[in-house]
């Protein structure tokens, strides 16, 4: 795969592309624009400057076709619209406004493939005119419509053929055999430019198809192809070779197998003003150009500075600058820093050399599945050795005869740690490689101890085996059927309904990142103001279960549910949790603290602040009663923080305020509290209790006893980021 491409698009501008046909609500022009501007967003978003593109326009109201020829007659009405160049964003923006379709029937396709043909000849060569490495490619799009001159076709090939040109022709309505297209009722002049360019397109090797297969294969994702790069290159040794003659050296290569695709990365960037001129040279050549709607028309990227700092020993409460370089490394032990010079450190880096070792062999049938810990790679023969391919080839096939697998020591480079391989053999028809995974080193093995699912032990030592935790005969029998329906092996159907498997590993894509990089190429080509497409039907083919299925295993599903005897928990409900409860009743069944005339009301005792509290919430199941609880206590606890002389009292607040959280938790009620404690924190620092009390807020703060957040209690409506700014002085 080359590195460097030249593509030029070829885009009928005629009159008859604004037309609408075949029922379709775009025109003709429109819709060969989304297979364009797809290829064309594509390119952009790799951002590579050795892949050039450039447009040319045919059947245009002007003419302009540079210097590449030394008369324009015979090329009127086409324009070179981009010349080949690398494209940015602001260079589709400004092609939006000139693919237009014009007002003349005018313009000769086959002139403007020889202006094509001249820029990628031109642009592709070195200054003596000799050819340089790159893919060449011109994509046509056209309707068929208007006059062709077809006096030097076979000259046109012949020129594509000596460029190594692939030349790609898509026609609006043409017909297309192989995807089964046909148009009715074709006009004749139509009908016979399509001959025409069909033949030119046969005689050159190309690749003629209808629009419509085109625009369709636009929503299938492409999955990117990269130039491999080794990871390693070295020798694989059995044995000791500084020690011992008797040892097999191999010169070997390392590839990775697959790659994870990971979406794009989002950036920051600034609207640019007078201040943010200087950042201008710190724009990369893919930094966006904003729209029409943008202030000032452009963004500028944001830098980050890291500023370190530490306390002043010369002035107290002051901090001061630390110069990266100052720097030391220190690891937490408990709550201190503990520093380790770099001489130290040395001295427990395991001083590695770059190699490859076999340390050992293991049956085939005894490597565990869930062992490999990496993403996996080709170590094949160094290319140019054939005495490496041979001794590479011959370990290779020892291997696979024997069933075996081979354990190495790997260290990619000089220094780095070692790592534990899985060497397994693989042949196809024309590739011979081990493929290598990685090993986990006995620190990584985390063993964790579960009790058995089909037994229980008591506590004399007795097996059982029949309990109501365990399942039984008849509930492994429905799990099983349940699970063996919903197979997706053999659930598909190929061309001719023999059963496949459904979810094939090639038609199967991350919706994560080909949704972002659609919508990116979307975005480019339209303004803010224009809402985002739905995703392309590819992509949420297989986010939900296929509708036959869930109807084929629906018996299996109502038996595994009878069996089990599921039934369904009512949800739960807010403010009916611990005061909902069952009282505890004597055996008598009388009711001592009615019979004795005491209230249901509980008055808080100061000296007793605590139990009083207790016994207030456990004395009423009403939200008034626990509100007025509640109120009474935030009122002793600010009583407590005004009568402290000094910190004298801030322990039994603090200790109030993280009883009356708790409580009113499990009573599910957080509102309530939250609403205490915010009044209380505004007191607090707005010195209304008595003075600065700034310490008393401190204890609440390093205690973590502040507002309740919906994940501490589901009752409540705050967010984890609201609760851990409310602990922040304000």
């Amino acid at each position: 795969m080359a590195g460097k491409e030249a593509t030029v698009y070829i885009v009928d501008l005629g009159r008859s592309m604004s037309e609408k046909r075949h029922g379709r609500r775009q025109t003709n022009l429109e819709w060969s624009m989304e297979y364009v501007w797809d290829k064309i967003t594509s390119t952009v978003s790799t951002g590579r400057k050795t892949t050039l593109v450039g447009v040319v326009g045919f059947r245009t109201n002007d003419t302009n076709v540079g210097e590449f020829v030394d008369d324009s007659e015979g090329y009127e009405n086409i324009s070179i619209l981009t010349p080949l160049k690398q494209f940015l964003l602001p260079d589709i923006r400004a092609l939006q406004n000139d693919l237009k379709p014009s007002k003349t029937d005018n313009g000769d396709v086959t002139s403007a493939l020889v202006i094509a043909i001249q820029m990628i000849s031109e642009a592709t060569s070195n200054k003596s005119g000799k050819p340089l490495k790159y893919d060449r490619r011109i994509i046509m799009v056209t309707d068929g419509f208007g006059p062709i001159h077809d006096d030097d076709l076979d000259g046109i090939a012949s020129k594509i053929k000596d460029d190594e040109i692939e030349l790609t022709l898509l026609g609006v309505d043409f017909d297309d055999e192989e995807y089964g297209f046909k148009e009715e009722d074709k006009a004749p002049e139509k009908a016979e430019n399509e001959r025409i360019l069909k033949q030119l397109v046969d005689d050159c090797g190309g690749n003629f198809g209808t629009l419509a297969e085109a625009v369709e294969q636009t929503a299938l994702p492409r999955v990117k192809e990269v130039r491999p790069t080794p990871n390693y290159k070295g020798t694989l040794t059995l044995g000791n070779p500084a020690d011992y003659d008797a040892t097999l050296t191999i010169d070997v290569e390392r590839y990775p197998c697959t790659m994870i695709a990971k979406p794009p990365t989002a950036s920051r960037f600034v609207v640019r003003t007078d201040l943010a001129g200087a950042l201008v040279e710190t724009q990369s050549t893919a930094t966006v150009v904003g729209d029409d709607h943008d202030e000032g028309g452009q963004l500028a990227a944001v830098r980050n500075q890291r500023v370190y700092k530490v306390e002043n020993p010369d002035e107290p409460g002051a901090m001061m600058n630390v110069e990266p370089e100052d720097l030391e490394k220190g690891y937490e032990y408990g709550r201190t820093a503990v520093h380790i010079s770099e001489s130290d450190s040395n001295v427990v880096k395991l001083e590695t050399e770059q190699g490859l070792e076999i340390i050992g062999f293991v049956h085939a049938e005894k490597t565990e599945r869930y062992l490999p810990m990496s993403r996996t790679n080709y170590i094949i023969a160094q290319k140019t050795n054939s005495e490496a391919k041979l001794a590479l080839s011959s370990l290779i096939h020892a291997l696979y005869e024997t069933e075996c697998h081979a354990i190495a020591r790997l260290v990619a480079k000089e220094g780095k740690p070692p790592c534990i391989l899985l060497l397994t053999p693989f042949i196809e028809l024309d590739t011979e490689a081990l493929i290598d995974v990685e090993l986990p080193f006995a620190e990584d093995m985390r063993r964790y101890k579960f009790p058995s699912l089909d037994k229980k032990l008591t506590v004399s030592g007795k097996v059982i085996t029949e309990h109501r935790d365990i399942p039984n005969e008849g509930l492994m029998k429905a799990m099983s059927d349940y699970v063996d329906a919903m197979d997706l092996s053999t659930f598909g159907k190929d061309e001719d309904g023999n059963s496949m498997e459904y979810m094939q590993l090639e038609e199967t894509y991350s919706p994560l990142l080909h949704r972002i990089n659609h919508i990116i190429r979307w975005r480019a080509t339209h303004d803010t103001y224009t809402s985002l497409p739905e995703p392309p039907a590819v992509l949420m083919e297989y986010s939900v279960p296929p509708a036959d299925l869930i109807d084929e295993v629906s018996k299996q599903l109502i038996t595994l549910k009878q069996t089990a005897d599921v039934k369904r928990v009512p949800p739960k409900q807010k403010g009916r949790g611990k005061r909902n409860r069952d009282h505890d009743k004597p055996l008598s069944g009388l009711d001592v603290d009615a019979l004795l005339g005491k209230t249901k009301r509980v008055k808080i005792d100061p000296q007793n602040l605590v139990p009083s509290f207790k016994q207030a919430l456990s004395a009423t199941d009403e939200l008034e009663g626990i509100q007025a609880a509640a109120d009474e206590m935030g009122a002793q606890i600010r009583s407590l923080i005004t009568t402290s002389f000094g910190e004298s009292n801030y322990g039994r607040a603090t200790e109030a305020i993280r009883v009356m959280r708790e409580e009113l938790i499990e009573l599910e009620e957080p509102e309530i509290f939250n609403t205490i404690i915010k009044d209380l924190k505004k007191q607090i620092l707005g010195e209304d209790l008595g003075g600065e009390r700034r310490e008393m807020w401190l204890k609440i703060r390093d205690n973590r006893i502040g507002l309740i957040d919906n994940k501490r209690s589901m009752m409540s409506d705050v967010q984890l980021e609201e609760a851990e700014e409310f602990y922040r002085a304000s």
